[in-house]
């Protein structure tokens, strides 16, 4: 008995975290799919294979959840988003990675930013995070200049990624290839016009 119990143990504990994913990665398909306000309880149970009281006991209530939702979603992206600092090219690819996967639901928060509070706040935490990726990865070789952040952060959001991929019909491959291309464009230009004193972010 001394053997089996930390053993059952144990299984209780990965079953319980298999269903709390299960619950969370249906949660974000939906997201894909409906707007967030229309996003219900049922339907994050029956896409989980769960019931709503497995959802409740998980966590408490609507708003719990969406709260988890949240780290959730940003502990996904954030590993997504990994590239090797100083690396345009890989940086850029892993960005056109995650934005082939999770462009769309970006675009769809964003276009809630205005009248979802909660929506608000991920998309706010989202534009931060952008940011902070910009600035880890291709700081360095703009000697993080504001300006040049900020110009970099604008060639590689997601809004640039929407207007060649979703606007223009572009392929993966040729969206990368110009979101590669205005980047570089970028570090060039501050490289061959440095600014007199470098600020950072």
């Amino acid at each position: 008995m001394k053997t089996t119990r930390p053993y059952a143990q144990t299984e209780r504990r990965a079953a319980t975290e298999r269903t709390r994913t299960a619950i969370l990665d249906a949660g974000l398909d939906l997201s894909r799919e409906k707007l967030s306000v229309e996003i219900v309880l049922n339907d994050v149970a029956e896409r989980a294979g769960v019931t709503v009281q497995t959802v409740l006991r998980h966590f408490g209530t609507r708003e719990g959840l969406f709260a988890a939702l949240h780290e959730y979603g940003t502990a996904r992206v954030t590993h997504e988003r990994l590239a090797p600092v100083g690396d345009v090219v890989t940086g850029i690819r892993v960005l056109v990675d995650h934005y082939e996967t999770s462009g769309d639901m970006s675009l769809s928060f964003l276009a809630q930013e205005r009248t979802d509070e909660r929506v608000r706040a991920i998309t706010t935490a989202g534009k931060a995070l952008h940011r902070e990726w910009v600035t880890t990865v291709l700081g360095s070789l703009v000697d993080n200049d504001t300006a040049a952040i900020d110009e970099l952060v604008v060639v590689t959001d997601v809004y640039a990624w929407k207007l060649l991929r979703r606007d223009r019909a572009l392929s993966r491959d040729d969206t990368e290839h110009r979101m590669l291309s205005l980047t570089r464009a970028v570090i060039e230009h501050h490289r061959l016009s440095p600014t007199s004193t470098p600020t950072r972010s």
